[in-house]
């Protein structure tokens, strides 16, 4: 397959994928080994921001939030993405890749706060932008800020790294007869409830002709790979054939 023609992308991870064989936190050979595959992007070429969950972070606390308020739980959840990001800006760092977290609540004393052009103009000197705290609002996802961040930006496509290699009709661990797609478009990922990202994700990606391409990042250089058209991915765009 021919390298697909990205120049900047965003890059989407959750925060479990991120703990390695832990059942929670932050698992430090996975953090280097994303770093590692990152400066093998940027040496490309290539212009890079990301977003992370944070799940690995919150799944230790998710007890005394319990009986919460949806909001505060996200709140929660928010700080947790800063914690990630700021792991990752570490790991960056250490293998001389030029990093700037933003994030979408203020803590000026820990990084940038969020700023457009600011970010734009990072990538284009050839730093990573890895943006934390989602969109600054509870009731969104980071699956949600990651599409709305990537069209803020002007990048030619989000990446969104999972367990598996693509999306599959059905869940391949529990299925052994599951069916990969090599291509999607958006409405039948919507109408056949494939669970890719949340609805509102990929609607935003639809509407504003963003591709999505998703992964297994537990491959070593799995991002660089698929940029170059190897191993196995599965691309959802406006059309099945784009």
């Amino acid at each position: 397959m021919a390298p697909l023609p990205y120049k900047r992308i965003m890059l989407k991870i959750s925060g479990e994928g991120l703990m390695g064989p832990r059942d929670y936190g932050l698992h430090n050979e996975t953090v280097i080994k994303l770093a590692r595959d990152l400066k093998n992007v940027t040496a490309m070429g290539k212009q890079v921001c990301l977003v992370i969950g944070g799940g690995n972070i919150f799944r230790g606390i998710s007890g005394a939030a319990q009986g919460m308020d949806r909001a505060s739980a996200d709140y929660m959840g928010m700080l947790a993405t800063v914690i990630n990001a700021l792991a990752v800006q570490n790991a960056l760092e250490a293998v001389d890749v030029p990093t700037r977290v933003q994030s979408a609540i203020a803590m000026a004393q820990v990084c940038e706060s969020y700023v457009r052009r600011r970010a734009v103009r990072h990538m284009e000197k050839g730093r990573v932008v890895i943006f934390a705290a989602g969109t600054g609002n509870p009731f969104f996802t980071t699956d949600t800020a990651a599409a709305l961040r990537a069209v803020e930006m002007n990048c030619d496509a989000l990446l969104k790294a999972t367990q598996v290699d693509g999306v599959y009709d059905r869940d391949p661990k529990k299925n052994a007869g599951a069916k990969r797609y090599d291509r999607l478009t958006f409405d039948k990922v919507i109408a056949d409830d494939l669970r890719v990202m949340d609805t509102a994700a990929i609607a935003l990606a639809r509407d504003n002709h963003l591709p999505i391409v998703v992964f297994d990042m537990h491959r070593d250089n799995a991002l660089a790979e698929v940029l170059e058209g190897r191993g196995q991915f599965t691309v959802i765009a406006t059309k099945a054939a784009a």
